[in-house]
């Protein structure tokens, strides 16, 4: 590995989900030179690494795997990487996918992010290029805490050191059970909570009629959080509550 490959690896901040298990990154690549030059960096920066040579044994992983991220080479033996995206999408709507691809055209690159990909490399690539990319992608999808102090999804962060919540940089007063509750909603992102998980985890008791207090509690966060911006707390009618990043 290069020293700037090197260089751009000591410079990336720590990313990893709130429990502390890695990011989960599917590469599905039939080159093995090209999967294996991306799998040692990721790897070192502590990511959980999944390859796949082919495009139907990607989709079953990433159904058992529920992958952080996606990187996709575009031409792939059987499926090409534009359906494994499709599919894949079906499964997890909100995984951010890299297109890797030696399809340099215009026309390439708008199709392939018209399908769905967030991002697009063309080969060659420089490594440190698609770890930067791929580092930003899973910032912005909200997923993972950055640093173990921080919970961050989307614009939202709040600091379990000092319970300090800002969203997009303004400062959000919360009681401590409004501040247990966003916790408890940001430290599961983009997953549908029951109103008896949440009720447990907050106010430890189990589901008894109580949904008014959940209903009550989310419409004072949301007084706090999304009046005037555009909402993350979302209900999904007869399951629950999300918290999703905005965009």
């Amino acid at each position: 590995m290069s020293d700037n490959a090197l260089s751009a690896l000591a410079a990336l901040p720590r990313l990893e989900h709130p429990d502390g298990s890695p990011v989960r990154v599917l590469i599905v690549e039939d080159e093995p030179t090209i999967a294996d030059l991306l799998r040692f960096p990721l790897q070192m920066i502590g990511w959980d690494v999944r390859i796949s040579d082919d495009g139907l044994e990607a989709v079953r992983t990433a159904r058992e795997q529920r992958p952080d991220v996606l990187v996709l080479d575009r031409m792939l033996p059987g499926i090409d990487g534009v359906e494994v995206l499709t599919r894949i999408r079906s499964l997890h709507p909100e995984v951010p996918a890299l297109m890797l691809t030696a399809m340099d055209a215009p026309g390439d690159r708008i199709g392939g992010l018209a399908a769905g990909a967030d991002d697009y490399v063309t080969k060659p690539f420089t490594i440190e290029e698609v770890l930067l990319r791929l580092h930003r992608l899973v910032q912005r999808s909200g997923v993972v805490a950055q640093g173990s102090n921080e919970l961050v999804v989307g614009d939202l962060v709040m600091n379990l050191d000092t319970h300090e919540v800002t969203r997009g940089g303004e400062e959000i007063t919360l009681t401590a059970t409004q501040y247990q509750l966003l916790q408890y909603l940001m430290e599961n992102p983009q997953r549908v909570l029951s109103k008896s998980q949440i009720l447990e985890a907050v106010w430890n008791y189990d589901f008894g009629g109580q949904a008014n207090i959940v209903e009550l509690y989310i419409s004072y966060l949301r007084k706090r959080i999304d009046v005037g911006r555009e909402p993350m707390i979302h209900t999904v009618r007869g399951a629950g509550y999300v918290l999703k990043p905005a965009g």
